[in-house]
């Protein structure tokens, strides 16, 4: 007798629908796993065997062939464990289960026979429900994560003989339920705010722009200015994600193991701050499995580097795809994988070793040789990247020691929805394209139009400051975000004005 259970394998980001094929034949007592299956596939024999003992079943004492089909897609982890064990049993009882065909099923299994968690049950949830499998069996603290999909059943179960009892009809189960849509727009407070910031007045206007467009953004500063503080600060002016944004996001963090049993859905942008010591692997994802770095985990949300010059010179060079794309791909011996990678880039850094080149007040002790060397670590092509480039200079006393409260988060971020909304109209027709840093060539030359004054101002400024044609599109970009804070439909060139002088800092520093 030949069992056929479904579920799923993680490739990249995404799940491919597996078919496990479990037949008893004449021979010593064996089970053999055929499909190409991993090393934790391959111990899922032991687990099962044992787990089936515990359960008060038996695996069948003939020789065992379970296939993984298709073969030619790599099976890593322990998620096949509950439809290996499931599909013995039904083998072994040569007992026809009504509910297998329309169901997926998933989980680890403990040698007791209880259900574990798994990694990525929703990518899983989502290709069972593109398959046409109208329910999913997972261990019951994937529920939540997984019950998001709308259209198909869940079920959450917690150990090996309560799924093979629903599968059999002696039992019953109800599903899980999530209003996704309410999951969306909840509020979720956060524990700091643009109010608690004391003066960098420029700055905050800055990273207004930069948010309301999406665009990257660099802080130069000495210690203790408040580059960290700000670029933290920055998710709470960020417009909400939409669903769509959300269970994007959320299958990223879920193949990851990010998630937590409690959260089902990731609704606050991602805020991902690696160390200055992260590798090119740690940064753009890859390893022997090829899982996805922190370009990938900041999707739709920021990716902070502070102390920009620190990082290795290598490691910053491969951000430069991702910040063009939106995306990367990753290319092993293994094979190659494409992951999604549209973020905000916020880096930080000083203007010299010591920190204080160009300071008013103090003293630089930095050498012109040593000055040099520490900019060259940050490439040309890599600042053309980078739209808007802010001094942020040290806050004096007076504003310091100011008992009146800045403005709050909440008012900066209900501009920064209206100037979204704005380009949400502008680019309705575009799947992509959602925010001005994302405009194609032919958006731009369509939506920054500008008069022969702004023709003028920008022509001097691209002749006497020598910017990159990269960098001519991105003042445009941003002057097009400062012309929708203002809600005007044209770039006037007080907007054109204003991008410009967030983008000659770079020159003027490091010329």
């Amino acid at each position: 007798m030949i069992t056929r259970v479904f579920s799923a394998a993680v490739v990249g980001v995404d799940a491919r629908e597996i078919e496990i094929e479990v037949n008893t034949g004449s021979g010593e007592p064996s089970i053999i796993v055929v499909g190409l299956p991993d090393a934790a596939v391959k111990e899922s024999k032991d687990r099962v065997i044992a787990a089936l003992a515990n359960s008060g079943y038996r695996w069948p004492r003939k020789r065992t062939t379970v296939n993984l089909a298709p073969a030619d897609i790599k099976k890593q982890g322990p998620s096949f464990d509950l439809p290996i064990a499931i599909g013995m049993i039904a083998t072994d009882q040569e007992e026809e289960l009504p509910r297998l065909s329309r169901c997926a099923v998933a989980g680890e299994l403990a040698l007791t026979g209880d259900v574990r968690p798994i990694k990525g049950a929703l990518p899983l949830t989502l290709e069972a429900r593109a398959r046409g499998k109208k329910a999913v069996i997972l261990p019951l603290a994937n529920i939540r994560e997984a019950s998001v999909v709308k259209g198909i059943d869940v079920y959450g179960v917690r150990n090996l003989r309560e799924a093979y009892e629903f599968l059999s009809r002696t039992i019953e189960l109800t599903p899980s339920v999530c209003d996704s849509d309410t999951l969306a727009h909840q509020g979720h407070p956060f524990e700091v705010d643009f109010s608690e910031v004391k003066g960098q007045h420029q700055v905050k206007r800055a990273i207004e722009v930069a948010v309301a467009g999406g665009h990257n953004l660099l802080l130069l500063g000495p210690p203790g200015s408040g580059k960290s503080m700000l670029a933290r600060r920055i998710p709470t002016i960020m417009p909400p994600m939409s669903l769509d944004e959300a269970i994007e996001t959320t299958k990223i963090h879920s193949v990851c193991g990010l998630l937590s049993p409690d959260e089902s859905i990731v609704l606050r942008r991602p805020f991902r701050d690696p160390h200055h010591t992260i590798s090119d692997i740690g940064l753009l994802g890859g390893t022997t499995n090829i899982t996805p770095g922190e370009v990938s985990l900041a999707h739709h949300g920021v990716l902070f580097l502070d102390e920009l010059p620190e990082f290795h010179r290598s490691t910053l060079e491969v951000l430069r795809q991702p910040l063009e794309d939106g995306r990367v791909t990753i290319s092993r011996a293994s094979g190659t994988m494409t992951f999604p990678s549209a973020f905000m880039l916020v880096s930080a850094m000083n203007p010299c070793p010591c920190g204080y080149y160009g300071d008013p007040k103090r003293e630089c002790r930095c050498s012109p040789g040593q000055v040099e060397r520490y900019r060259q670590k940050i490439s040309g092509p890599l600042l053309d990247r980078i739209d808007l480039h802010v001094e942020a200079p040290a806050v004096e006393y007076k504003e310091l020691s100011d008992t009146i409260p800045a403005e709050s988060s909440a008012a900066i971020r209900e501009r920064v929805i209206k100037a979204r909304e704005i380009q949400k109209r502008r680019f309705a027709k575009s799947r992509k394209v959602t925010c001005n840093a994302r405009m194609t060539h032919a958006q731009l030359k369509e939506h920054c139009r500008l008069d022969d004054r702004g023709n003028e101002l920008l022509k001097n400024a691209m002749t006497d400051l020598n910017f990159s044609a990269r960098a001519y599109d991105r003042i445009l970009k941003v002057a097009r975000t400062i012309a929708d804070l203002a809600g005007s439909d044209s770039i006037a060139p007080d907007h054109l004005l204003e991008a410009l002088s967030y983008r000659n800092l770079d020159r003027r520093i490091w010329s």
